[in-house]
């Protein structure tokens, strides 16, 4: 699990030898012998009788279908709360979720949440990718180590979800009744029941589980780090492609909470696009999002950091200059805060007392609020492109 290996600039450490965990039977029938099955039965069944059309479109579908089921379900619903959805949506994402076949909502999200909290480290995160690629990827699973066993201290809210309590008690049951519900009339729809269940389910169910598997793994290894170096974490937009937009992962591990994990209008991130589109149909409320500010503050940041390393390589002093801006954006944020502290304070007033005079410097706040925001953004924006146009000017001249 532990060798000495770079792979896009990061360095994984030599850690001590896991020590040796019982073996998951469950996990290793499911990620190791249904993979079996397929490259045999896969092959043979299309050497003998061939797959059609329809077969085809299951597998796409349906892996769209199970794998949004874990990014919008499991993951940014439950394990973040990043928004609220009605009863028949909890529903439907809990089904979906259930069709990928990893493990219970109450199990998942918990387990995540202990990775957000102990990210990296080696003995507490279920999945450090500091214990290697094999072991973040897959080998987790198939062992069971303390990191990753149940603790639902973390999950209080889940424990009072009916939806996600209903599902852990009859989880088995479930998998087998939503699989049987979802793959039947497909293939007798098509006539090809056997086509279906090879590729619709067998092989959706081998590509959903590393789909998932891969945000744990490639996405704390291969990619930029545009918002924070506390972590792994890494923004990568072609595994985002893979992922249904969970590859922007850096962003994800700075800012947990938001229901996008791209941000950006350009980034692809179609779990975000579903659930807009659900709270436009009335199925989903209260989406958050991080303020754009913090998102460029943070951005702010590490271009400051990758300069002042460009600057020890490129052998140019001008940390007065970065100190400088440093200092601008310092009080340009203490300013800001400050009026968002004003803002907060008559919020608060407009709870304890609902008078037309409050209410109207409440306007006039909200007003400000806006005007002083948009004014930040422009200025961390400017503080952005002279730090870049510094940047090019030091390699310009030292080359």
């Amino acid at each position: 699990f532990s060798l000495n290996a770079r792979f896009s600039g990061v360095l994984l450490e030599m850690n001590a030898p896991l020590p040796k965990a019982p073996i998951n039977w469950i996990a290793v029938f499911a990620l190791v012998f249904l993979p079996i099955v397929a490259v045999i039965a896969i092959p043979l069944y299309a050497w003998h009788h061939d797959f059609s059309v329809a077969a085809w479109i299951s597998l796409f579908v349906l892996l769209g279908v199970s794998s949004l089921g874990i990014t919008a379900g499991y993951h940014r619903l439950w394990a973040h709360r990043a928004y609220e959805a009605t009863l028949p949506l909890k529903i439907i994402l809990m089904i979906m979720g259930t069709f990928a076949v990893q493990n219970s909502i109450l199990f998942w999200a918990s387990g995540h949440r202990t990775h957000h909290r102990h990210v990296d480290d080696v003995e507490k995160d279920p999945y450090s990718i500091n214990n290697g690629f094999w072991f973040a990827h897959i080998g987790w699973m198939l062992r069971n180590y303390p990191s990753g066993g149940s603790n639902y201290k973390n999950a209080p809210d889940l424990l009072n979800d009916k939806v996600v309590m209903f599902q852990d008690k009859y989880y088995i049951p479930l998998v087998i009744a939503v699989h049987a519900g979802i793959l039947l009339p497909i293939g007798w729809a098509t006539g090809d029941m056997w086509g279906v269940l090879l590729l619709g389910g067998l092989l959706r169910l081998i590509f959903s589980h590393h789909v998932t598997f891969f945000i744990n793994s490639l996405c704390h290894m291969w990619g930029k780090r545009p918002y924070t170096d506390e972590n792994t974490a890494r923004d990568n937009f072609v595994l985002a492609i893979a992922t249904w937009g969970e590859g922007y992962h850096n962003y994800h591990h700075i800012f947990q909470y938001d229901y996008r994990n791209g941000v950006k209008w350009w980034q692809y991130d179609p779990t975000k696009w579903l659930i807009w589109s659900c709270s436009k149909l009335g199925l989903a409320k209260n989406l958050r999002r991080i303020p754009s500010f913090n998102i460029k503050k943070a951005e702010l940041a590490m271009r400051f950091k990758y300069a002042q390393q460009d600057l020890a390589v490129y052998g140019h002093d001008v940390n007065a200059d970065i100190l400088a801006m440093k200092h601008k954006v310092s009080q340009e944020y203490e300013a800001f805060t400050h009026t968002l502290n004003d803002w907060a304070a008559l919020k608060e007033q407009e709870l304890q007392a609902k008078k037309a005079s409050v209410a109207e410097k409440i306007h006039q706040m909200d007003v400000k609020l806006k005007v002083d925001f948009q004014l930040v953004e422009q200025k961390l924006a400017f503080h952005r492109d002279r730090l870049e146009t510094l940047m090019r000017g030091i390699k310009k001249n030292t080359v």
